[in-house]
């Protein structure tokens, strides 16, 4: 894998995030993959939903395959927090994604396109406390701390916090970076609420033993997309996709996708179907009338 470290503050975070996601490569690499020296090379960059060390474990044996089935070299690229990550695509550092923060009409200029999705049931935004905290509906979250993974997530941060809004609720918004680190300050007691995806908000609480009281649940939206850059050449991201929807259909990839599954503590199994931009036309409805959000 490539390395790229940025200076700055977060300089030792990053260098140890690339070292996390590189090693697996390097393990593999004495292996039989189909990567040809002179393969197309590719970053790739999965918005974060849990926290780094699982993240790796969850994408590296997947980029893995994809790579050695399409003949297309995928590295994966994931920043710090969720926002980190999305800097990367809007930088037009990376060429794959699987985001569902590409659907504003202003990022929709950008051109990139979707080719799959998880086949899975659609997902929701949600606000949740701790099952045994006196908080019961949404006004009794009014001048209270509510915390978010961070200002990108569509579905975790800018569906609920729309809502309150909506009802006038004004709490004080704190973001944590990810998905599991925003539940940890919740069951710390740091804040009163969450905003949650909610199937994150299910294998959490089933990895950490912990129990949520849902106080708002949105309309039903699809998980995030895989997406490809408009510079990537029409042969490349089909072979990637083809990869990606024959997963499910392959013993190994099976086996690899049960496995990422199992590490996030998922109900149902991984895998990948065709998707088209139509699979994401709530995301489209709520941008176009969703109040203005602090970004």
């Amino acid at each position: 894998m490539r390395m790229t470290i940025r200076a700055g503050p977060v300089l030792f975070r990053t260098l140890f995030l690339t070292l996390l996601l590189a090693l697996p490569w390097a393990a593999a690499a004495s292996g039989a993959g189909t990567v040809t020296a002179d393969a197309p090379v590719y970053q790739f960059s999965p918005v974060n939903q849990y926290n780094l060390k699982l993240s790796a474990g969850f994408w590296n044996p997947i980029v893995r395959y994809v790579s050695d089935k399409s003949g297309v070299r995928l590295n994966l690229k994931i920043g710090r927090t969720s926002a980190d990550t999305t800097s990367f695509v809007l930088a037009r550092e990376v060429d794959f994604a699987f985001t569902n923060h590409l659907f504003s009409p202003e990022r929709a200029k950008l051109g990139w396109t979707v080719f799959a999705r998880p086949d899975r049931a659609p997902v929701h935004g949600q606000i949740v406390v701790a099952f045994d905290s006196p908080a019961r509906s949404l006004a009794d979250l009014a001048g209270g701390t509510v915390v978010f993974s961070g200002p990108e997530a569509v579905l975790a941060y800018q569906i609920p916090h729309a809502e309150l809004l909506r009802r006038q609720h004004k709490v004080n918004v704190v973001f944590a970076g990810n998905m599991d680190a925003a539940f940890a300050q919740l069951f710390s007691g740091r804040a009163m609420a969450a905003g949650a995806h909610s199937q994150l908000a299910r294998r959490y609480g089933a990895r950490e033993d912990k129990a949520f009281r849902v106080l708002w649940t949105s309309p039903p939206l699809n998980d995030l997309a895989l997406m490809a850059s408009p510079r990537v050449p029409r042969q490349h991201v089909q072979a990637v996709a083809d990869a990606f929807l024959n997963m499910g259909r392959d013993p190994e990839g099976r086996r690899i996708l049960a496995n990422a599954s199992a590490l996030v503590r998922a109900s149902e199994p991984l895998s990948f179907v065709a998707a088209t931009e139509a699979d994401y036309d709530a995301y489209r409805r709520f941008h176009d009338a969703a109040p203005a959000t602090p970004r």
